[in-house]
């Protein structure tokens, strides 16, 4: 049986891992929650408007970060 080496090997996917810490947002607040979620309520928990402030919005320079 051969086992990974410790160390340096690791590969890490922050896409994923942003990812799946959002899906365990969403079963937190699923679970809390008496009944289904709203569409509002997942939109909260995703953070949707937060990240909607930050993008550019039409006709900004895209070199140029957002505040």
């Amino acid at each position: 049986m051969r086992v990974a080496p410790v160390g340096g090997t690791a590969v890490q996917d922050h896409v994923a891992l942003a990812e799946i810490e959002l899906c365990g947002e969403l079963i937190i607040a699923a679970s809390a929650a008496e009944d289904r979620l709203s569409m509002e309520s997942i939109d909260q928990v995703l953070r949707v408007a937060e990240e909607r402030d930050r993008l550019p919005g039409p006709g900004a320079d895209p070199a140029r970060p957002q505040r």
